[in-house]
């Protein structure tokens, strides 16, 4: 279904979540606007026409922005008179959705069709999900006690290599004292070179003349 409106001295031929530039209304963003002056209506092959107006026909839409439009150049001239004037100009527009069409009698006849919810549909799949993460948690709860119970078996070998290195350090000592009291059986070379020495003998007192 469409209609045809008056608006700003100017006429639009609308339908359903039709986006259109209007002139400029007085209304923000996000409000509601109704037209009252519907001068024709149409439903396929079914037209009613007003005379001048649709009787009890309006039509509904939203304010999408306020805006401006294309700047264009108003240039005038006089020739011979050396006249020349040029401005520039940007109409001042709103945007507005069509929403609603009310015929004859304030009666709705066409609207914008409304997007079916999709909560349920989305709503399945997330439990489905949870079902499976529950199924998923037994698994990861067996999986870590494998590996516990695998640390638990290679624990002992760790505890046996401990006691090897351990022993080995025990042996590191004794060695080290065996060798150390053959050092002290034996006296060194240079102990022994001075032993080798002998004592510096005494000089005789020179004779009395």
């Amino acid at each position: 279904m469409y209609a045809v409106i008056r608006t700003g001295g100017k006429q639009y031929k609308v339908a359903p979540d039709d986006i259109i530039a209007i002139e400029k209304l007085l209304a923000e963003a996000g409000s509601s606007v109704v037209f009252d002056e519907v001068l024709l209506l149409g439903d396929g092959g079914d037209v009613t026409a007003g005379a001048p107006l649709v009787a009890g026909a309006s039509v509904k839409a939203d304010v999408v922005e306020q805006t401006r439009g294309d700047k264009i150049i108003v240039f005038k001239k006089k020739r011979r008179k050396n006249y020349r004037r040029r401005h520039g100009h940007r109409q001042n527009l709103t945007v507005v959705r069509i929403t609603d069409i009310f015929g004859v009698d304030g009666k709705l006849a066409a609207s914008v069709a409304k997007p079916k919810t999709k909560a349920k549909a989305k709503a399945k799949p997330a439990a489905k999900d949870k079902a499976a993460a529950g199924e998923a948690t037994p698994a990861k709860a067996a999986a870590k006690s494998e590996t516990k119970k695998a640390k638990a078996k290679a624990t002992p070998a760790k505890a046996k290599t401990g006691e090897a290195t351990a022993k080995k350090a025990a042996a590191k000592p004794k060695a080290k004292s065996a060798k150390a009291e053959a050092g002290a059986a034996t006296p060194t070379k240079k102990a022994a070179a001075g032993g080798a020495k002998s004592k510096p003998k005494a000089k005789k007192p020179a004779a009395k003349e």
